[in-house]
């Protein structure tokens, strides 16, 4: 992209580095920086450097990674959501009522971003936390926040995204899919049962900030085959949606 007076191309180049950098195993070659970032060796090692100089990342030997500095990058974002501090203490206090995971998510184009995530403890979970990453149509927080979209965005959105097969129960169908949307819309819920793991299901409402409008999604996860979703919804949706609506009224301004 030109580099104009609405976009400064090194900035992006410098988050594009902070990114490679935040991938696994954690520590990164020069060159393996600059292949991942899409920039040359020359370009990648000056931004490294200032990374340096800022205390973003640091050099042993060959090898960057990033420093605990970097951690505010995302935390500048979280502590800037209204409802996020509540919404952990909200969530801790769901978790401990039912005895199943719960999360908080919210959209980023074709994915959602874990916000808060509580696992139980009787769950074998992947390895997801704050600022983990997952294809929003296999998961119910997904679902929620896509059946949320401006009916546009959400015709866009079948129209463009590739809709990848997870599991055999992955809905990958664009029809299919905005068939459900509507169903998560009407409804007010969206229950998912192993489309992203086979083991795994859950059911999601939405959280809504000012003027009604969906800000982030709220779930309970729990092993496959346990409840189906009738079962969820009468075990889960009571307390799901008052969790939400406690969240919306506690970082709501007052009057």
């Amino acid at each position: 992209m030109k580099e104009s007076d609405g976009f400064v191309r090194a900035i992006a180049r410098g988050f594009g580095v902070v990114e490679a950098l935040g991938r696994p195993p954690g520590r990164h070659t020069l060159s393996e920086v600059a292949v991942a970032a899409g920039l040359t060796r020359a370009t990648a090692r000056r931004i490294l450097a200032t990374l340096v100089a800022l205390k973003y990342c640091e050099a042993d030997g060959r090898y960057f990674s990033l420093r605990p500095r970097a951690l505010g990058l995302g935390l500048s974002y979280l502590n800037a959501l209204p409802y996020w501090g509540y919404a952990q203490r909200a969530l801790e206090d769901l978790r401990n009522e039912i005895g199943e995971s719960c999360a908080l998510a919210v959209l980023d184009e074709t994915e959602i971003v874990y916000a808060l995530r509580l696992p139980a403890r009787r769950i074998l979970t992947a390895n997801l936390g704050v600022g983990s990453r997952l294809p929003a149509h296999a998961v119910s927080l997904g679902r929620v926040l896509l059946a949320a979209l401006p009916a546009d965005q959400r015709a866009n959105y079948l129209a463009t995204t590739e809709l990848k097969q997870i599991t055999a129960r992955t809905i990958v169908d664009p029809a299919r899919l905005a068939e459900e949307l509507r169903r998560a819309d009407e409804q007010g819920y969206a229950w998912i049962d192993g489309e992203l793991d086979p083991a795994i299901c859950g059911i999601s409402v939405p959280v809504r900030g000012q003027g009604g409008r969906v800000v982030a999604a709220i779930s309970i996860n729990t092993i496959s085959g346990t409840v189906d979703e009738a079962a969820a919804k009468a075990k889960f949706l009571i307390a799901l949606r008052r969790t939400a609506q406690d969240i919306r009224t506690q970082t709501l301004p007052a009057g």
